[in-house]
């Protein structure tokens, strides 16, 4: 059995360093708790953009130019060591960490966000990191297509763990990749909340027979910074739910083990034993007796993208 935690909580808003030393916080707690797989949301670090479901493209160009600036300023560059507190982190607590973040690559400029997640081994290495192949809908003003290159299921003390992140998992050849490579644990690191969405986490169970840890974002408009531009236009009652969270647990036969953490900031525990998943499959295996490989044949192209070839002498 392995002990896993989900930590529904909110990130402090376009601050990197403030966020991340939160999650290396909440790491040790839920190791304390004798988690050994500890997952955060989509988009964790400095926090999901939000605000783009609330803005007009041209009408608010100027307050979207202000976010943009300080949510591209408190990303993630992994070349730059940004995650090297949060690697430690695994790496003194012997834990796998998953965590969603706004990366940027500053060696290629930096001018371009992706929506990522990473797997850190507890060794600290970083095992993985996957971008979001398509931004949802408005996510599109903020955030590039990512490629396949992380499309990629990874061995861990917990078992073998797959990421995708909040629309990804409506798109089926991006699941049947995961399946094709074995997942055991499936992470869906998401802004999504509902009903539609926690009937999404138990089909892909059912689907995959495998574990589903459907990591949610919970947060308030009280948790929105005093400094955030146009706070009091796009955020005036202190009150809202901005966000519901809905982190959520289910097993290879779709039932609801953990969850949903509904209107809550905290830590969703559970227990999983990823030795359910190979007999779960005995009756539906879609990657295996399942597959029909002599009719149907998927290709992951995930050599990954790069602007230039440079060619010297």
């Amino acid at each position: 059995m392995t002990k896993i935690a989900i930590v529904q909580r909110p990130p402090v808003l376009l601050d990197r360093s403030a966020t991340l030393a939160k999650a290396v916080q909440w790491v040790a707690e839920a190791a304390a708790e004798g988690a050994t797989l500890i997952v955060f949301p989509e988009s964790f670090v400095p926090g999901y953009p939000s605000w783009v479901w609330r803005l007009a493209p041209g009408r608010d160009g100027a307050v979207s130019g202000q976010l943009h600036a300080r949510l591209l300023a408190n990303a993630v560059d992994l070349a730059a060591g940004d995650l090297a507190g949060l690697c430690e982190a695994a790496r003194a607590h012997r834990v796998t960490v998953v965590c969603g973040l706004n990366e940027c690559d500053r060696s290629l400029g930096g001018g371009t966000l992706y929506n990522s997640v990473v797997v850190i081994g507890p060794d600290g290495s970083v095992l993985n990191r996957h971008r979001k192949l398509m931004p949802t809908n408005p996510e599109r003003m903020v955030h590039g297509l990512g490629d396949a290159s992380g499309l990629r299921v990874v061995d861990t003390p917990a078992g073998r763990v797959g990421c995708l992140i909040c629309w990804e998992n409506y798109m089926p050849l991006a699941r049947y990749a995961l399946y094709a490579q074995g997942v055991e644990i499936y992470v869906a690191p998401t802004y999504d909340s509902g009903d539609a969405w926690l009937a999404t986490m138990r089909h892909v169970a059912l689907e995959g027979r495998c574990w589903v840890l459907g990591s949610g974002t919970a947060l308030r408009a009280a948790d929105v910074p005093p400094d955030f531009p146009a706070r009091a236009t796009l955020f005036p009652d202190a009150e809202e739910w901005i966000n519901d969270g809905d982190s959520v647990v289910v097993d290879p036969t779709g039932k609801v083990v953990a969850g949903p953490l509904r209107r809550e900031a905290g830590v969703l525990y559970a227990e999983i034993d990823v030795a359910r998943v190979a007999p779960a499959r005995r009756t539906l295996d879609v990657t295996g007796h399942y597959a029909r490989t002599d009719i149907f044949d998927l290709q992951v192209r995930r050599a990954p993208a790069t602007p230039a070839r440079f060619v010297d002498g």
